[in-house]
């Protein structure tokens, strides 16, 4: 892609910017461990000699470069999606050869996108009405130099479509290969808001664990929250 094709670059600094990512999935303890990074593959070489399953909850770190790996406490919120990447589980600017971190630069964006992924599970899978998997909410700050879909969205309307993720998944490849740290662009699920799909670890900071979510799927759609913690349930519009 020639550079003139390519978006503009802005610095995206977002503090409290927020992930929504599935309970199930514990913190990694080589990540949130204070060791040096360039160290991870020797400890991972004495390691698999008494737990042969370590690799499946790293996922593969060749995938990460060594310099822009991250570690200590909360790090496992932003090293596992580009260590666990499979062409299984495309997203909108990945078609599962690397990893995206996608957070909302608010809490609402971060909700709306959620739920309509998760909706489009249940629809999949014929689920039965009432609450489902539980939720986290992840607190973190943004501060890098992304290629910015959001002041010239007309003209990256392809990258933007709600359902077919073609041209988007072309342009992140495109971007990823020109060594791009990421993409801003404005949320397709929430009117007004900004997401942003990082391309690295190290472009995000501070992660923390906020609310536990809950999600109610009425049969057709995902209608209710419940904040897990205080018991208080908002219905979606």
């Amino acid at each position: 892609m020639s550079a003139a094709a390519l978006p503009p670059v802005s610095h995206i600094s977002w503090k409290g910017a927020v992930r929504i990512i599935r309970s199930v999935f514990p913190p990694i303890d080589l990540f949130e461990d204070i060791a040096d990074p360039a160290d991870w593959p020797l400890i991972l070489s004495a390691e698999q000699k008494t737990n042969p399953r370590l690799m499946e909850t790293i996922g593969n770190l060749d995938l990460v470069p060594p310099a822009r790996r991250v570690a200590g406490p909360g790090a496992s919120y932003l090293m596992a999606p580009f260590t666990h990447v499979s062409p299984d589980r495309p997203s909108r600017f990945s078609a599962g050869r690397f990893g995206v971190l996608y957070a909302g630069r608010y809490f609402e964006t971060a909700l709306f996108e959620t739920i309509h992924h998760h909706g489009r599970f249940m629809a999949a899978t014929s689920e039965p009405s009432g609450w489902t998997s539980q939720f986290r909410e992840i607190v973190l700050d943004v501060d890098a130099s992304l290629h910015d879909l959001r002041g010239e969205a007309r003209q990256w309307a392809a990258a933007l479509n709600p359902d077919d993720y073609r041209a988007a998944q072309a342009l992140g490849a495109a971007l990823h290969a020109e060594g791009s740290n990421g993409i801003a662009y404005p949320s397709v699920r929430h009117a007004g808001g900004e997401c942003a799909g990082l391309f690295y670890p190290d472009c995000a900071a501070s992660p923390v664990q906020g609310r536990h979510l809950d999600y109610h799927w009425n049969g057709n759609r995902i209608d209710l929250y419940r904040d897990a913690g205080s018991g208080q349930v908002f219905r979606i519009l």
